[in-house]
């Protein structure tokens, strides 16, 4: 590519989009991010590499609302030539990757609607019996032991099991898939390991359903008469099992760390359901799982928030700081209503498909519930302030959650 680099001035500092500050603290960072720098900040990913990060509600909502000016082809992206092929980050960016996340225009619109035909194909009633099913499955494991991580021990494997049993995986080769995609989206040393043992995972199985049709996702995905070729599918079944999986995972996690440590939620943990879904909701306001996207191109040259923007630039979609932009939050209070205004399933057409969000809120919601239902007086296992967050850029989610509880006898569920 010949295109001019991202040019962030001498004036204005770019800011790692890692370190310790992400990780501890990043609702503080976006802020100082956003005094220092506007709605539009620059930011370096890891090797140096200069991007854009869009601070604002407003100014994330006109780049998402823009497919033509803000591209999701990443083959316009004006740093190619100084990305090596082992940049830990490339599984998330997407070079010549065939693909949904990188599909514009007409067949993109095909591609999605082939998606949610699939994922409305699902009987909501099965989804969530599945979801109850692995979830008692899971709590067996470790409900006479009165301790347990919630988030190894649980969250980090209910959304695969679900989603692998609805594509059409068997439990087993769904519980092999998690580690896979954790280490994938995490986007270090163990990317490129996890993304090829998710492809061939998806290859076999488009393979094994092609001899064996069934009532799942893959078998609806094959028989789209669009004319996506095998590729395609294996390309957008990695996507909807990524996106699936590990953000559902952290939208469970970072609810049940609020209700544990929030006296606000307390009451529900042993006097009923009424509040989990206000959580869930305060979660995709103040703690969503999808922090940062990657992301949009510029097309052309242009301007946005104040910012000169070069063709080709990369600009990365910073949905936790456009949820508490003090433009559209102006009060500053926590939001449990029902205010569904987020932005955390994304905007525009290559917003998170509707059957995908019930799908996850579904397994979410189902997760939570059958948890303080077998485990009624769980509570945190260690201070507030021990809990830490895994360094991924993308994703913001918990390494571990300690709880204990009165142990309680395995009810032997059928999965």
């Amino acid at each position: 590519m010949n295109q001019c680099p991202v040019s962030h001035g001498t004036a204005s500092q770019p800011v790692p989009l890692s370190g310790p500050r992400f990780q501890a603290d990043p609702v503080q960072l976006y802020r100082d991010m956003r005094r220092d720098h506007g709605a539009v900040a620059p930011v370096v990913l890891d090797g140096d590499v200069p991007a854009w990060l869009i601070l604002g509600y407003r100014e994330l909502h006109q780049v998402t609302g823009d497919p033509v000016l803000f591209s999701r082809d990443s083959g316009l992206w004006n740093q190619w030539d100084r990305i090596p092929d082992d940049w830990p980050l490339l599984p998330m960016i997407g070079r010549g990757q065939p693909s949904i996340l990188y599909t514009v225009g007409e067949r993109h619109s095909r591609r999605a609607a082939m998606i949610s035909d699939a994922l409305e194909g699902v009987d909501p009633f099965a989804l969530k019996r599945y979801a109850e099913e692995f979830a008692d499955g899971l709590v067996d494991r470790f409900c006479s032991t009165g301790r347990t991580d919630i988030i190894a021990e649980y969250a980090m494997l209910l959304p695969a099991l679900v989603l692998a049993r609805i594509y059409g995986f068997s439990n087993e080769t769904g519980a092999a898939l998690v580690g896979s995609i954790n280490d994938m989206i995490d986007g270090r040393e163990r990317a490129f390991a996890g993304q090829t043992h998710l492809a061939t995972s998806m290859v076999q199985l488009l393979v094994d359903k092609r001899a064996e049709p069934g009532d799942d996702v893959a078998t609806r995905m094959l028989a789209n008469t669009d004319g996506f070729s095998d590729e395609e599918i294996t390309q957008d079944l990695m996507v909807m099992m990524a996106a699936g999986h590990q953000p559902t995972a952290d939208w469970m996690g970072n609810s049940l760390r609020l209700m544990l440590t929030d006296d606000r939620f307390a009451a529900s943990l042993s006097g009923g359901r009424h509040s989990v879904g206000e959580a869930m909701n305060e979660v995709l306001w103040e703690d969503t799982p999808s922090q940062n996207v990657a992301g949009r191109w510029a097309a052309r040259e242009t301007r946005l928030g104040g910012r000169h923007i070069a063709a080709g630039d990369l600009l990365l979609l910073g949905i936790a700081a456009a949820n508490g932009d003090p433009q559209i939050r102006t009060d500053g209070s926590a939001l449990t209503g029902g205010n569904n205004a987020f932005l955390s399933f994304g905007h525009g057409e290559h917003r998170c498909p509707f059957p995908a969000q019930e799908t996850a809120e579904v397994i979410a919601r189902t997760g939570i519930e059958v948890l303080l239902d077998r485990l009624p007086d769980v509570d945190l296992a260690v201070a507030e302030e021990q809990l830490t967050r895994r360094p991924s850029p993308w994703l913001r989610g918990l390494t571990d959650l300690p709880v204990r509880f009165t142990p309680t006898p395995a009810i032997g569920g059928k999965q």
